[in-house]
């Protein structure tokens, strides 16, 4: 039977897409339950796809449509196994799948470095619902440490760097929320540079940027690849990305005192890379030209055979 794979977009899209290799279920027919995107679209283009609507955080009545949708969907087929890194989705699916006696996983984002999401314990509070952290810190009875995204990478030998020529900025495509701070503080510092600006939701109006809403995930991946440099929110998706590509990015967290997200959560994922060598992390106001010089020095590299993401066996 088929494994259940269901996610929102961005940081949760591209966490689970890195985890399946280690889930101990390749091989396996799968379909991805994900919202429809520039990311989903071009990362899952050989998968079996449904498309989800798109819910923001404590999106009531698109959480409720999704879960009709589920609902119709677990009548028509069978599956052996579902599997979460959130957000919203994992409500509308696992409630239904664990009710069904399918083994069902919830992993929490590795944005999550002291504690649970909403969704997190909604679904700890779940019978039949299996729950993940990515941190050993808090892994307690109702919370198995099965490993983390991150352990597929390893810092590596810096390139020292003088000068910057060309970079990637990303501010994550899944957000609805602008980071126009952190793009003020950035046009300056990257005058005469060669940049691919991912600008998502932010307004860019009257800033001499060329700002595209989203790029195709393939063409990203392309542009970090070339960069001297890449700057990023402190989003899970983007700093993957950058990790994928050998990049040692410079995170900058979104802060909720300035509406730029629902939480100061960002400040965790940077945090964890930083304490892993993988990433530098700033405050939007303390983005300098040493910082990006510090970045574009750093290098990553992914560990050939990472550790296997640990599920537990049964409900």
């Amino acid at each position: 039977m088929t494994v259940l794979l269901a996610c929102s977009g961005g940081g949760h899209l591209k966490q689970l897409h890195e985890l399946v290799p280690r889930l101990g279920i390749e091989g396996l027919p799968r379909l991805w339950v994900t919202f429809d995107g520039g990311l989903s679209r071009s990362l899952l283009a050989d998968e079996d796809v449904v498309y989800a609507r798109h819910a923001v955080p404590r999106d009531a009545a698109n959480i409720l449509r999704n879960a009709v949708q589920a609902a119709g969907l677990l009548r028509r087929r069978r599956f052996s196994m579902a599997v979460s890194t959130g957000a919203s989705p994992a409500v509308s699916y696992l409630v239904q799948t664990a009710l069904r006696g399918v083994p069902s996983h919830y992993i929490e984002t590795a944005a999550r470095a002291d504690g649970p999401s909403l969704t997190g314990r909604i679904m700890a509070r779940t019978p039949g619902v299996r729950t993940y952290t990515q941190y050993p810190a808090w892994a307690s009875d109702g919370w198995s440490y099965g490993g983390s995204v991150f352990d597929a990478y390893r810092s590596d030998s810096p390139t020292p760097r003088a000068t910057i020529r060309s970079a990637v900025v990303s501010l994550g495509t899944a957000e609805s929320f602008g980071f126009r701070r952190l793009v003020e503080q950035l046009v300056p510092l990257l005058d005469g540079c060669e940049v691919t600006w991912q600008t998502g939701a932010t307004d860019v109006t009257g800033l001499p940027v060329a700002g595209r809403e989203q790029v195709p995930h393939h063409e990203l991946a392309a542009a970090v690849a070339e960069a001297d440099v890449v700057i990023s929110h402190a989003g899970t998706g983007a700093a993957i990305t950058a990790l994928e590509q050998g990049k040692k990015p410079l995170l900058v967290p979104r802060r909720v005192a300035h509406g730029e997200h629902v939480d100061d959560h960002q400040t965790q994922i940077a945090g964890e890379l930083a304490r892993r060598g993988l990433a530098v992390h700033r405050e939007a106001e303390d983005v300098d030209h040493a910082a990006l010089l510090e970045a574009a020095s750093g290098r990553t590299a992914r560990i050939p055979a990472p550790p296997p993401f640990r599920l537990r066996p049964g409900r």
